[in-house]
């Protein structure tokens, strides 16, 4: 395990970075505690200022992983962290488009695409989008590769820094996956996924500014760039619905047996 600095990591303020945090410091129904310090989530490190890298750098990072499209990570590759190697796993390879804050640099550039999707917005499709999101979070192929090989490169490869491009879908998922089979209270696993909506939203003012100057109504970006309990409820209830458990999600779904599971409880709880 790489050396972590004696900083303590929840109060860790990254300048160029959004939604960062320590996916560890809660409970489990047994008593123990997500350790600190070995797992981090984060938005696109693409902007990173140099006092950002060398934080992100002083936590001993051995792997960085990447849960955009090859496009995404194109566009804007992740920075050098260290001595923390890049792994690139593409969540969303089998979807029929990817996330929604991918495409919004575009979209508010264009006052003619701001109006259609004014329109579509009006009309619920933020929301119906993300639910079919979520639940290919679940059942998508590719979402399925991508989750396997992150949760298994876990097992040998933390401290770990995982992020998408908002942190807060691709990147939730795998938060609130991983601290359900760790058992963590539900209420703490949303908790922890909610807190997206104060740590990224803000970093978004830019957007929603375009937005209603191109002569679109921001409050209509809101289901698509924050976070709901729904979207989360989609999952888990998908998770029920195809293997009945996370645990049988973690074996059937992503190929992770109980031995490994078991493996994973003991790398992180203390």
């Amino acid at each position: 395990m790489g050396v972590v600095t004696e900083q303590t990591t929840d109060t860790i303020d990254l300048t160029a970075v959004a939604n960062f945090r320590d996916v560890g410091g809660v409970t489990t129904h047994d008593g123990r505690t997500v350790a600190t310090g070995r797992l981090f989530r984060s938005a696109a490190l693409g902007k990173a200022s140099d006092d950002d890298i060398a934080t992100l750098a002083g936590l001993g990072l051995r792997t960085v992983v990447d849960l955009r499209s090859v496009a995404e990570a194109d566009a804007a590759p992740d920075p050098t962290i260290g001595d923390a190697r890049g792994v690139l796993l593409d969540v969303l390879a089998d979807a029929e488009r990817i996330s929604a804050p991918a495409d919004l640099d575009k979209l508010i550039a264009n006052p003619e695409a701001v109006a259609a999707a004014n329109d579509r917005l009006e009309q619920g499709s933020g929301v119906e989008h993300m639910i079919g999101a979520y639940r290919g979070l679940v059942n998508l192929p590719s979402a399925k590769r991508a989750y396997r090989e992150f949760f298994t490169g876990l097992l040998d490869g933390v401290p770990t820094l995982f992020h998408c491009t908002a942190g807060k879908d691709r990147t939730g998922w795998a938060a609130a996956s991983f601290l359900t089979l760790m058992g963590v209270d539900r209420d703490d696993v949303y908790s922890d996924y909610l807190r997206t909506n104060d740590l990224f939203l803000p970093a978004m003012a830019h957007v929603f500014d375009a937005f209603e100057a191109a002569g679109g109504d921001p409050d209509l970006l809101r289901p698509l760039l924050g976070v709901s309990a729904s979207y989360l409820n989609v999952a888990f209830d998908e998770v029920a619905i195809q293997y009945g458990s996370i645990g049988d999600y973690f074996a059937e779904a992503l190929g992770i047996s109980a031995d490994e599971q078991d493996r994973m409880r003991e790398q992180f709880l203390i």
